[in-house]
């Protein structure tokens, strides 16, 4: 199946949504909240002003990271709708915000009734797929964004076909699609620094630490103060033993989960537990706020927890939670370590296992499925497994590599 579908394959995608996906992009976050605010004070209660503002706060909320904007977009959105029930644009625009929520399910049945109004329409497809994709029906998913890619090349579909040769396990090829979408995004200040973010983020995951952190430096040129940039070069820092200076960048990556959660596993790996209990303490109340404003958080939570053995059987709990949400090579990977994590090592390798069926060359999934191997007893295939996590990416984790290193010796 994995081999009949790279075959067939020529643009395809991710769950990656770039900042165009929804409303025009602004330069920024202060620009933004100026529209929103013009937007608000309008007294017109037409379809195409509700339709306009649900926009203008999902775009401030990819500007910010605030999720309590999601609550105001959906209630514009709606009230759009509420006027004109075959707008596809509102009906896309909906599946998008279920998208951001991590409601895959009902973000696919937006898209589809948005793709049958209006089917010569680009990004309703990549509705379609980023929620396919996320439910693990890969054939449906690729030829949707083939479709995207058909009607519309744009630095949307190029980062749906990055992230689909990604999963195919054809790094450089995913790369060359990233590539396509920088130039297709030229021109946009946010667009590229997401762009040339998502490159770095490339090549670290290759191990790549040099060509990282000139991606993550090009951001921040086009985008001085962007966060995934920064906290992307703390991690190449991490990667390179200097973890003080990976410290102070991860600091000034700003208020989100991921950064807090890396900063803490730099002070567990620096000695210094209290501050990393800290840390740890700022990553979950980040991850649970998000759950306030309608976001299914679950596997995030559970990777989050399970990762550094904090409450593993709650873990386990949100693990099976988030793995309904999103049966897919994430789930399988995210609940098989929880599994694992959790001393229930045979049903664990059943996912680890599954999680490596599109051959992705993910080296905490490869991890992980060596230490589930390594947990019923297969010494050998486990060690294999270890060095082959090195072999991609040397540094895929602050706190395992060093256990990757152990085993694989």
């Amino acid at each position: 199946m994995v081999a009949a579908l790279a075959a067939t394959i020529s643009l395809t995608g991710s769950a990656l949504r770039d900042p165009a996906e929804s409303a025009e992009a602004s330069s920024s976050p202060r620009g933004t909240a100026a529209l929103v605010a013009t937007l608000e004070r309008r007294d017109a209660k037409d379809a195409r002003a509700y339709l306009e503002l649900g926009l203008a706060y999902q775009q401030l909320t990819r500007e910010t990271g605030e999720a309590a904007y999601y609550p105001r977009s959906e209630r514009a959105l709606r009230r759009a709708l509420a006027l004109e029930p075959r707008n596809a644009t509102t009906l896309g625009a909906l599946g998008s915000l279920a998208l951001a929520r991590h409601d895959f399910r009902r973000g696919l049945a937006y898209g589809r009734h948005a793709a049958r109004i209006a089917p010569y329409s680009a990004l309703h497809y990549g509705v379609i797929g980023d929620a396919m994709i996320e439910l693990g029906r890969y054939e449906g998913a690729f030829a949707a964004f083939d479709r995207m890619a058909q009607l519309r090349p744009s630095s949307s579909a190029y980062a749906r076909v990055s992230y689909a040769r990604e999963l195919l396990g054809r790094p450089q090829e995913a790369e060359e699609a990233m590539r396509l979408a920088l130039a297709s995004a030229a021109g946009h200040q946010e667009r590229s620094a997401w762009v040339l973010s998502h490159l770095g983020k490339l090549a670290l995951s290759q191990g790549k630490t040099a060509a990282a952190a000139r991606r993550f430096r090009a951001a921040l040129a086009v985008s001085p103060g962007y966060g995934s940039a920064l906290e992307g070069l703390g991690h190449v820092e991490a990667a390179r033993g200097r973890l003080g200076q990976a410290i102070v960048l991860l600091k000034r990556a700003g208020e989100s989960a991921s950064a807090a959660e890396a900063l803490g596993d730099l002070y567990r790996l620096s000695g210094r537990e209290a501050l990393a209990q800290d840390a740890y303490r700022d990553a979950f109340a980040y991850l649970r706020y998000e759950t306030q404003y309608g976001v299914h958080m679950s596997l995030d939570l559970a990777t989050f927890q399970v990762d550094r053995g904090i409450r593993l059987r709650e873990g386990l709990a949100l693990a099976r939670r988030g793995y309904r949400d999103r049966p897919s090579v994430v789930g399988d990977d995210a609940l098989g370590w929880a599994l694992v994590r959790n001393g229930r090592c045979r049903e664990g390798l059943i996912f680890a296992r599954r999680a490596l069926r599109l051959r992705t060359r993910d080296a905490n999934w490869v991890f992980h499925r060596a230490m589930a191997e390594h947990c019923v007893g297969n010494h050998a295939v486990a060690r294999k497994l270890f060095r082959r996590a090195l072999d991609i990416n040397p540094h895929f984790s602050i706190l395992w590599s060093s256990v990757a290193r152990q085993h694989a010796a």
